[in-house]
């Protein structure tokens, strides 16, 4: 395929066996074809779909198995490029660089809810075309007043989306009425046929009208003579001599070579691959943005996005994922879930997580600054993709709104004592001893056990416990999920300032995810998380229960309690594991003391190695 050819990428969307598939087939079959091919390679896919989003750049990283068939053929008027998704979170990936929506809508069954949140979502996108097909008019025995109905219905709800065309065909994959040639079962209709209307569809977009950018993939060598930042243009064209800056610290300098493997060039634009060479030596790194520095995108560690959430395990804010953002990968937490939008009346709904295809609208916080911009501006860096931490899964898509104020009128205040200091007033070296387990395992009374020991040598040091802890700094928490993560995060955030004032800090909390528990262990420094796992069976918890929480939960009058009605995620490296169901709780304390003289916290006369 000559990729200078025009060409129309389509994405087909709807519910399950509305005839997606069929009707390709039908386009395929049917049509005096220039070429046909099947796309099975991801990397010939990914190339000629195009660059926008980041769906199939992370699913090539991951070694993910695509189940999307890309159908790339042509007519003598223009070239097609057909993205056949399944019913789930893939037609999302797709959507974010197509040109067109081709919604298929069976007729007898009309406007489902999967429709509406397809046309949703292509909105969010900026797509700006879209095609409803009604298909199966055969089987409505060609009646146009299913038609008009669904029609009407349709265009009502994708007004309010920003569609610039919106068009409609009747329909039947099947005996292809309508596909290539009017159908005389429908003499009522007399617009295009489907294949008509994708033949002259206005793609409307120009990225190279934008503001110049190009995330930067790759650095020249220390040995070549280059000193040259390589990349794809997604966004306006660059020059010789135009000035540019490196965001995110928006420093500043002026092109002074556009280079390629057939040459120089004396300007480059949206979709070309070059290197640029600079007049200045100045901080770059893969991940860093060039851009017009009359146009510098945002620079912001917190911003608005609508977030499409695509994963069976709810989101769940303050928890944290991978942020992907072009060629740059930082980790982000929701911080704020502002609504739910309800796809069929867009209502703005309250929610406190987000399930699988819902759309929701959230602000978000990165550990680390990156350059963006409103992804209706540009749509590259405007986009972003959120990975579960250890399993490697997309698990969202989301189009930034605009960067937080906030984000950028924050400093952190200098503070002469250091953690260092604070510690040698209390001659100790901090830590967090962070117990883990079911409830009655035995974490509160070990960790007890663990702190008079402590106090005993002279030590300094603070035992956090859950339940008291639930009686004032997180009493409006409850035990959903969502109210679980924010509960450990809060805890974790006050166990660090207690490391950072040189304590050993005991907390004992049943903390059942994982994530949240490598998010507390990455807030402090190498070798401050020690995880003590309190391994005790579920039968003995219960039968110790001498607060009768799991007679209640066994009975159905507690819910969401760890172990029972919540999932309980035993640790896979603890650096401690006591069982307490063979040992006393003073012999646990001691197995603990015994580990911290191992691994340098205390000297085995009860100071501390310095």
């Amino acid at each position: 395929m000559n990729d200078t050819v025009d060409l129309l990428r389509i994405v087909t969307c709807g519910s399950v066996d509305d005839g997606k598939s069929t009707l390709i087939g039908r386009l395929l079959h049917d049509t005096a074809l220039i070429f046909e091919d099947e796309l099975a390679d991801i990397e010939t896919a990914s190339r000629i779909w195009g660059t926008r989003g980041d769906g199939l750049e992370a699913e090539r990283e991951q070694d993910i198995t695509i189940d999307v068939a890309y159908r790339l053929f042509g007519t003598s008027r223009r070239s097609f490029i057909v993205a056949d998704t399944p019913d789930h979170v893939l037609y999302t990936r797709n959507m974010a660089t197509a040109d067109l929506a081709l919604v298929l809508v069976d007729a007898r069954k009309g406007i489902l809810t999967q429709s509406f949140r397809h046309a949703v979502i292509a909105g969010l996108l900026g797509i700006p075309h879209i095609l409803l097909a009604v298909d199966k008019m055969d089987l409505v025995n060609w009646d146009e007043g299913v038609f008009k109905g669904i029609e009407e219905g349709f265009r009502h709800h994708a007004t309010r989306f920003g569609f610039k065309v919106v068009n409609a065909v009747p329909v039947s994959a099947v005996t292809g009425a309508n596909v290539l040639e009017q159908s005389g079962d429908m003499p009522w209709y007399r617009g295009r046929t489907l294949l008509e209307i994708l033949e002259t569809a206005d793609t409307g977009r120009n990225a190279s009208a934008g503001p110049f950018r190009m995330p930067v993939q790759r650095l020249s060598r220390p040995d070549q003579d280059v000193r040259g930042y390589g990349g794809l243009i997604v966004s306006g064209t660059v020059t010789p001599g135009m000035e540019v800056v490196a965001a995110p610290s928006l420093k500043s300098s002026t092109v002074s070579r556009i280079i390629t493997i057939d040459g120089d060039l004396e300007a480059a634009g949206a979709g070309e691959s070059v290197t640029l060479e600079l007049a200045d030596s100045i901080d770059i790194a893969r991940g860093h943005v060039l851009a017009a520095a009359d146009r510098p995108p945002q620079t912001t560690d917190q911003f608005a996005a609508h977030v499409i959430w695509m994963d069976e395990n709810d989101l769940l804010p303050e928890r944290l994922y991978l942020l992907k953002s072009g060629t740059r990968t930082t980790t982000a937490r929701v911080t704020d879930l502002r609504y739910r939008l309800h796809v069929d009346t867009l209502e703005h709904v309250a929610a406190r997580t987000l399930s699988l295809n819902d759309i929701g609208y959230c602000n978000l916080a990165l550990d680390r600054t990156i350059a963006c911009d409103p992804y209706g501006e540009v749509s590259d860096t405007g986009s972003f993709i959120l990975i579960d931490r250890f399993t490697n899964r997309t698990v969202a898509a989301g189009m930034i709104d605009f960067g937080l104020r906030r984000a950028t009128n924050l400093e952190r205040q200098a503070i002469d004592l250091s953690k260092d200091r604070r510690a040698a007033q209390k001659h100790q070296k901090p830590c967090i001893l962070w117990f883990t387990g079911l409830s009655s395992s035995g974490k509160s009374t070990t960790a007890n056990h663990v702190e008079r020991r402590l106090a005993a040598m002279g030590r300094h040091s603070y035992l956090l416990d859950g339940d008291n802890i639930r009686f004032g700094l997180n009493r409006d928490l409850g035990f959903t999920d969502a109210d679980r993560v924010e509960n450990i995060r809060r805890i974790a955030e006050v166990a660090r300032l207690f490391v950072d004032a040189g304590l050993i800090v005991l907390v004992s909390f049943i903390s059942p995810f994982r994530a949240e528990r490598q998010m507390a262990r990455e807030l402090v420094d190498e070798g401050e998380f020690v995880e003590v796992f309190v391994d005790t069976p579920l039968e003995v918890c219960e039968a110790r229960d001498p607060k009768g929480l799991y007679r209640k939960a066994r009975a159905g009058n507690l819910k969401n309690f760890t172990g029972i009605g919540s999932a309980y995620e035993a640790p896979e490296d603890p650096e401690i594991v006591l069982k307490a169901a063979e040992h006393q709780p003073d012999e646990l304390a001691g197995m603990v003391m015994s580990w911290l003289v191992e691994h340098g916290h205390l000297d085995e006369a009860g100071g501390t190695k310095r």
